[in-house]
């Protein structure tokens, strides 16, 4: 007998699998999946194995931001970034809602569910596309010679950060204390550091940074409207080649 995670998983990707095939030729993605997540959290896990069968699918872009803010609950999170945990207060800031837990999955920079609730995500996904201009920009990236190069095409009126995001394929951790004691957990598209490119104010834009030397990275380019610090709607998306 199959698990209720997974009977959820098979449901989530059954019901996104016809969205997939048509859009995996196209340049734009269709979602942008962001799963806030803690290794000292015990209602993680199922969210981040639901991450982890959702990037399977080419038509979206799937991230893990681990946290810090359990880290005094007993285990330290070997992958969590202060730059994760601001980015999450950020998007609550930005919505006005103050909603700040784990696992938290948001959805285009728009919308936030629970996490392990695949439904919810693929409710969202479905009802955020093209809502407050969400990837509705041409972007592409690439990796060549040492240099990640990011390449946004026009749209009028529009204004946004373009971020570089070192994401880290596969991270697996034996946790030792904690919610979790003793769980060899594996954490998908983990973000590891994110880079501000620079200003998009609808002309065609081109950025470039210095690449990491972990030749284990792989690069992402978000195109989001608001600021740093109250991030909104994600215009654009790509992964680098």
């Amino acid at each position: 007998m199959r698990s209720p995670t997974h009977v959820l998983i098979a449901a989530l990707l059954s019901a996104t699998s016809a969205a997939a095939t048509n859009a995996a030729a196209m340049e734009r993605p269709r979602g942008v999946v962001e799963l806030f997540t803690s290794q000292g959290c015990s209602s993680c896990p199922p969210a981040d194995r639901i991450v982890g069968e959702l990037a399977k699918d080419p038509s979206l872009v799937v991230l893990s931001l681990p946290v810090d803010y359990w880290d005094y609950i007993g285990w330290k999170d070997t992958l969590a970034s202060p730059q994760c945990t601001a980015r999450q207060k950020g998007y609550a800031a930005a919505r006005g809602d103050g909603q700040v837990y784990t696992p938290q999955a948001v959805i285009d920079g728009l919308t936030h569910v629970v996490g392990a609730d695949g439904a919810a995500i693929a409710k969202s996904l479905d009802q955020d596309r093209g809502a407050k201009g969400a990837l509705s920009l041409d972007v592409s990236a690439k990796v060549a010679d040492g240099r990640a190069t990011v390449d946004v095409g026009p749209a009028a009126d529009k204004k946004a950060i373009v971020w570089l995001l070192e994401v880290e394929p596969s991270a697996t951790v034996t946790i030792g204390r904690g919610e979790n004691a003793g769980r060899t957990l594996t954490y998908t598209n983990v973000v590891r550091k994110m880079t501000r490119l620079g200003e998009y104010a609808g002309a065609p834009a081109h950025f470039e940074a210095p690449a990491s030397a972990k030749t284990d990275m792989r690069y992402v380019a978000l195109v989001q409207a608001g600021e740093a610090d109250r991030p909104g709607a994600i215009l654009g998306a790509a992964r680098a080649n």
